[in-house]
């Protein structure tokens, strides 16, 4: 009897699951159709950005190249590889982007248009989509060309977070600082950031030197 019993409900569940299935079967297919879906998008996606990317670096080494050779040929020439830089910003994937408004304002600066190159650091310098890196080595190229006429108000706050130990610009932000303290005067405060400059072994060998001429000019 315990036999039959068992068999009639086994029945029941399988007629109970065949009726289940027949609903709602299309749920799970259409799951797994979307599942399939996601995947492929993910991976298109992905083919899809590393194609930009390639065509970014490609594109950014080519100007890179004209830019190099430019200076046997003309000022013009090098000044004449903004407009294609800007041209790449405005297309690139993120890094290609910033690395193309970096060079881009440097070419502007060099030009003498120090105006429009400090408005372009600066928008890279408050870019949150940029790497954070390039981001301070906006702020410390646009403070270096302000360097002579820019207000040491501004310019001081603005490079103290740069020269905290640990930050990689750390060295190039001190040095700037302590150009700022001889236009203004305070020579026992530049000797004093020279010295650690000269001292520390991390900073860039030019940087080390810089400071020991400034240094051994100071007397």
């Amino acid at each position: 009897m315990v036999d039959i019993f068992d068999e009639v409900r086994e029945d029941l569940r399988a007629e109970r699951a065949q009726r289940l299935a027949s609903k709602y079967g299309w749920i799970a297919v259409l799951a797994v159709v979307l599942v399939a879906a996601g995947a492929g998008g993910w991976e298109y996606n992905r083919h899809r950005q590393a194609e930009q990317d390639q065509a970014a670096a490609s594109r950014y080494i080519s100007i890179m190249n004209a830019i190099n050779q430019a200076p046997a040929l003309s000022k013009d020439a090098r000044t004449a590889q903004i407009g294609p830089l800007k041209e790449l910003a405005a297309n690139a994937p993120e890094g290609y982007k910033t690395l193309a408004r970096l060079r881009a304002a440097g070419l502007m600066a060099d030009s003498g248009d120090v105006q429009g190159a400090a408005a372009m650091y600066y928008d890279i310098a408050t870019d949150t989509h940029a790497d954070q890196l390039l981001r301070d080595l906006a702020l410390l190229l646009m403070s270096g060309w302000q360097l002579d006429t820019g207000d040491p108000n501004v310019l001081a706050p603005r490079l103290q977070p740069l020269a905290q130990p640990g930050n990689p610009w750390a060295p190039l932000a001190q040095e700037q600082l302590a150009m700022l303290d001889l236009r203004q005067g305070k020579i026992d405060d530049a000797r004093t950031k020279l010295k650690g400059l000269a001292a520390d072994v991390l900073a860039p060998a030019g940087v080390r030197a810089r400071a020991n001429a400034l240094l051994q000019g100071l007397g």
